[in-house]
């Protein structure tokens, strides 16, 4: 793929645009011109088309386009001055201008357009802190930053706060306060429990203060004073740390203080109080670190239990915002928090895993325990165990997803693209090859049944739902969205390709099979005239010589021929015609062709521990789908839902959550290209190289898995791609259009709740 850097690049722009797909604003002011054959066109006549670009409006191309192909084509060449506009639109209507911080990064976006690699939103290195916006760098605060002006208190996240959090947690310091008192020896202890008990029942705009030595004097010298001294406003700066003690020289002898870890208090606190605090606190960091959004709860009782109930009792005071406004430079604000709830923490990221992802993993070990221990169902049911299991591949997703991404930038072209062939669907493979073994060996062909609308299942979302609720979610932000429609279309080609050699066995088994059906009555009784109902109607596949013969090697050819044409995309959109994609990196930026250097980037997961990780993710992932087919046959037994429903929906669907997301968050910063990108990769790359390996997986080891669909499989497949082609013609994209895939699709979904169950289920 060809990258190169704009030379000229100017900062200026007058609209914000997304900050990974910029395009080089210097066309906007002083466009460069091009010779062809002689012929002098400005390269903005068609730039109007441009990708991805919030500064784009339709009414540009209407105004600018005519007048340049019309006036400022010379006159001797007037009659091809529409082929060459014509051939410039369509040159420069691909061209994207990415940005990133490092090297790394501009490999991870440009691997983003390249076809056959997985679209990875989430950064794999670690962002400069200081660049980042408030709004972010208040999400990493460790609540010890003291506004000026925070605003209203009483809001409704607030309030819930009181109710879920606050009440319990100050009754619990109200009994420690009790508890310490009692002892008498611990009364300091009893009277700071009594000052958290009334500062977590409301800590919002109050503010835990260590004090220092200026301040400490006093309040020995004046016991009965409310320890405030008289000095200058806190005017500290918005989301920077309170200034620290500033210490004032004084001439007073102080008396020596017992140091805190030679107290008999301490060790009596320690012993009777901390540990009571250290379960409410732990339950409290749980309950509001799941809910994700109330992770500021989180953080406040995680400081509280780590810090400040660990330092001497004389040595924290608890004060309000007026009484902060009069105090000096002599604390040193601990804890001060000033909402439980951030909207904002969804973009909250651990170690560059999305908070989301981290607070289902520890389904996975859930899944693995009761799954393997509790055989008899004893603690739970089946259908639970199905649940968590299914429910425990999404965080596996997310990590096999973030490691691919992680070792395809920091490597090269052909070491990204072998990592993306084999990772890239060993979740579905993991899955599939499973459910094939168990229903094998339990001798239930309902299982294969399954697998089979598990794949369609996957192609019909990919092909339909994804992009249609990426169109929906951009169009509602963007109005409208044009996408690259010559990148695109060679994923549409590949995807004609690969339905059309999956189901190529399916329809020649129609054309020369025999229709065999189980049982055959006659409607009207004694009567021969009247109609016959037949039940389990199949074409016949026990006729050795049509299928050993014909239908069998026509799977082997066509399995082998799907994987030949994916390489042959690869080498096409990479190699030979990498300018259709047409991928700059802005001037300043990284050179994505030396990324393994790193230019002093920070990586989340290096590339042996993004290959660790990937294994490990691979082999849980394995557990949790022999769990998922181990407890699947209650689900299928349910009367009132068809087991192609179950295949479609849930087994093929919830693999794919992390992807809906990434497409997602594509199609909100005006990138369609890449949401568009996110469904063509994943279903090409189940047709030509999933379904493949499961093939010459069963000619290896027989598990009955025959690469024939049944009718509702085959037309729903073929009427997708017809109908998402069709939307794809011409390169825009609105909401409209979004939702007319969405429901086709779910009009799909209907049709497999009603079907019949399938032979065998």
């Amino acid at each position: 793929m060809s990258l190169s850097s704009n030379p000229g690049t100017d900062t200026t722009s007058r609209r914000r645009r997304p900050p990974e797909h910029e395009q080089d604003s210097s066309w906007e002011h002083s466009p460069p011109s091009c010779h062809i054959h002689g012929l002098q066109i400005h390269d903005q006549v068609c730039e109007a088309e441009q990708l991805n670009s919030a500064d784009y409006t339709p009414s540009s191309l209407r105004s600018i386009c005519p007048a340049q192909c019309t006036t400022k084509c010379t006159s001797s060449h007037p009659c091809q001055s529409h082929h060459l506009c014509d051939d410039s639109r369509e040159e420069l209507q691909s061209k994207r201008t990415i940005r990133a911080e490092n090297e790394v990064e501009a490999n991870k976006l440009v691997n983003n357009y390249r076809f056959g690699f997985r679209k990875w939103k989430s950064h794999v290195t670690e962002r400069p802190f200081e660049e980042r916006s408030d709004v972010v760098k208040e999400l990493y605060s460790e609540l010890n930053v003291i506004k000026p002006q925070a605003g209203h208190f009483i809001t409704c996240g607030n309030i819930a706060y009181v109710f879920l959090f606050g009440w319990w947690v100050s009754v619990a310091y109200l009994l420690v306060s009790v508890l310490m008192f009692i002892t008498i020896i611990g009364a300091s202890y009893g009277k700071l429990c009594w000052n958290l008990s009334c500062y977590f029942l409301w800590p919002f705009g109050k503010t835990i203060h260590e004090i220092g030595n200026t301040l400490r004097r006093c309040c020995n010298e004046a016991p009965d004073c409310d320890c405030i001294t008289e000095g200058l406003d806190d005017n500290s700066p918005v989301l920077l740390p309170s200034p620290t003690e500033i210490p004032i020289v004084t001439t007073l002898e102080q008396p020596a203080r017992t140091p805190y870890w030679r107290r008999f208090s301490t060790y009596l606190w320690l012993l009777l109080g901390y540990p009571p605090l250290v379960v409410i606190h732990s339950l409290a960091c749980f309950f509001s670190w799941i809910l994700v959004f109330t992770i500021p709860v989180s953080k406040m009782n995680a400081r509280t239990l780590s810090v400040i109930l660990l330092l001497p009792p004389e040595d924290v005071s608890v004060s309000t915002c007026s009484q902060r406004k009069r105090q000096g430079y002599e604390t040193r604000a601990l804890l001060c928090c000033y909402h439980a709830v951030n909207w904002y923490y969804y973009k909250y990221t651990v170690d560059g895993i999305n908070v989301f992802a981290v607070n289902l993993l520890p389904l996975v070990i859930i899944a693995i325990v009761i799954g393997y221990i509790d055989q008899d169902n004893q603690y739970a049911s089946s259908e639970a165990k199905f649940a968590i299991a299914v429910s425990s591949i999404i965080p596996l997703s997310y990590y096999i997803g973030m490691g691919i991404a992680s070792i395809s930038a920091q490597s090269n072209f052909a070491v990204g693209a072998v990592v993306n062939a084999t990772f890239g669907s060993i979740t579905e493979l993991t899955f599939y090859i499973t459910a094939l073994l168990r229903g094998h060996q339990a001798d239930k062909p309902c299982l294969q049944e399954v697998v089979k609308a598990a794949l369609t299942g996957t192609l019909l979302g990919c092909i339909l739902f994804i992009p249609g609720i990426c169109m929906i979610i951009g169009g509602l932000k963007h109005s409208e969205q044009r996408f690259n429609s010559r990148s695109t279309g060679v994923s549409s080609a590949l995807l004609f390709i690969s339905v059309g050699g999956v189901f190529a066995p399916t329809l020649f088994s129609k054309a020369y099979g025999s229709l065999v059906c189980d049982a055959c009555t006659n409607s009207a009784g004694g009567n021969s005239s009247g109609p016959f109902v037949c039940h389990n109607c199949h074409y016949d596949l026990n006729n050795g010589t049509l299928f050993h013969n014909h239908i069998e090697p026509l799977v082997y050819s066509v399995s082998a021929l799907l994987p030949v044409a994916y390489i042959i995309g690869l080498l096409f959109t990479l190699k030979t015609h990498s300018y259709i994609y047409n991928i700059h990196v802005e001037e300043g930026q990284a050179d994505v062709h030396h990324a393994s250097g790193h230019s002093g980037a920070v990586v989340h997961w290096s590339r042996w521990r993004s290959m660790v990780i990937l294994i490990m993710a691979t082999v849980l992932t394995s557990a949790c789908a022999d769990l998922t087919t181990e407890h699947i046959q209650p689900i299928l037994n349910q009367p009132n839902i068809s087991q192609y429903f179950i295949g479609v929906t849930v087994l093929a669907m919830v693999p794919e959550i992390p992807e809906i997301v990434n497409g997602i968050q594509f199609a909100l910063q005006n990138n369609i290209s890449l949401s568009l990108e996110v469904g063509s990769c994943i279903a090409v790359q189940v047709c030509m190289l999933q379904i493949p390996v499961l093939v010459f997986f069963n000619a290896f080891y027989d598990v009955g898995f025959v690469l024939i669909f049944s009718d509702l499989h085959l037309w729903a497949s073929i009427f997708s791609v017809i109908l998402v082609n069709y939307i794809f013609m011409d390169g825009k994209s609105d909401y409209f259009q979004g939702a007319a895939l969405v429901v086709v699709y779910f009009i799909l979904l209907a049709l497999y709740y009603f079907a019949p169950s399938p032979k065998g289920c």
